[in-house]
């Protein structure tokens, strides 16, 4: 019993082996070239995906490479635009692998693993990219960045762009008849300029600014004095109505007033009575007022002492008498 568990379990390491010799599995997002020698024909391309039979090593051997796109970018570069504006210019490219026979036989030599053979590949695309990248030159950078984004032609750029890599083999071949692969789509990730440059146009930012906030500035001023050259003539105008309107008044007045003088002076009693009342109004309204009187006033006989002299008890007073030459007190 033990002798067959040992037979079953070499003859399952032996089966692994096998398979692992005789056969190979391709992803459905993949495509696997199988050579015989290191050579590989248009029947060597595998594209549907499942297991596949293959004679050991190194009889055959199968390279798997992926066909999903592909992502790659650029270091920045220097460029120039047609305005001689010098910027900074980073870009990316997508590809992926359409021919993977051309792909194989131009990159087999970079190694035996696949990614030896796409980090060949995207050193020629990289390549590529940056010569690419020269089509800048074309544009202005107003025709690049405009206010709001609207017209920009930033996007004419990246199709020109995608135009010359695609069209990057050498002898005026494409890179898919040339390397087997689709460039798939290019774009530009960022436009700057340099730093002595960038200080330069910040220093120049900063100097319209000053000058816009001088304009701005002497604008108020001007308005300012305008506003106060209005209020000013404004106030004037009104103290000349004013003034003319209070000689109107003060006119009325006057001959109003003539009127009346002219009518006291023809009756001098009346205007003698008509003085004496606003001098008692005068004098009874004020806060404080003293009045004086002798005893001889009608209503302050009762005052004067000398009537009371010489009189019987219960005797009144007459006070129809003469007064005595003797002057009273308030």
């Amino acid at each position: 019993m033990r002798l067959i568990s040992i037979f079953v379990l070499v003859g399952l390491v032996v089966l692994a082996i096998a398979s692992f010799m005789f056969t190979y599995t391709v992803k459905f997002t993949e495509a696997a070239v199988v050579t015989t020698f290191g050579q590989a024909d248009e029947r060597s391309i595998v594209t549907e995906p499942g297991p596949g039979f293959r004679l050991p090593y190194p009889i055959q051997g199968v390279t798997k490479y992926d066909t999903r796109i592909r992502f790659m970018s650029t270091r920045q570069e220097a460029q120039q635009t047609a305005d001689d504006r010098q910027v900074v210019v980073e870009a990316f490219a997508t590809y992926r692998v359409v021919d993977p026979r051309v792909f194989f036989s131009r990159f087999s030599n970079a190694g035996e693993r696949a990614e030896q053979h796409f980090e060949r590949a995207e050193e020629i695309l990289r390549s590529n990219l940056r010569s690419s990248l020269g089509e800048l030159s074309r544009y202005r950078m107003s025709e690049l960045f405009t206010a709001g984004g609207e017209g920009s032609r930033l996007p004419e750029l990246e199709e020109r762009v995608l135009r010359s890599v695609r069209q990057g083999g050498t002898d005026g071949d494409s890179l898919r008849e040339e390397y087997g692969i689709e460039v798939v789509s290019v774009g530009i990730s960022s436009i700057v300029f340099p730093q002595e440059v960038t200080r330069a146009v910040f220093e120049r930012m900063k100097a319209e600014r000053q000058r816009l906030a001088s304009d701005l500035e002497s604008q108020g001023s001007s308005r300012a004095d305008t506003i106060i050259a209005e209020a000013v003539a404004a106030a004037q105008t009104i103290e000349a109505f004013a003034e003319q309107r209070a000689a109107q008044v003060r006119a009325l007045g006057e001959r109003e007033a003539a009127e009346f003088l002219a009518q006291l002076s023809t009756n001098p009693d009346l205007a003698v009575f008509l003085a004496n009342v606003e001098f008692f109004r005068d004098s009874l309204t004020a806060r404080q007022a003293t009045l004086m009187f002798t005893n001889k006033t009608a209503g302050f006989e009762l005052l004067d002492a000398s009537r009371l002299q010489s009189r019987a008890p219960g005797e009144l007073p007459s006070f129809a008498e003469p007064m005595p030459s003797s002057g009273g007190e308030r």
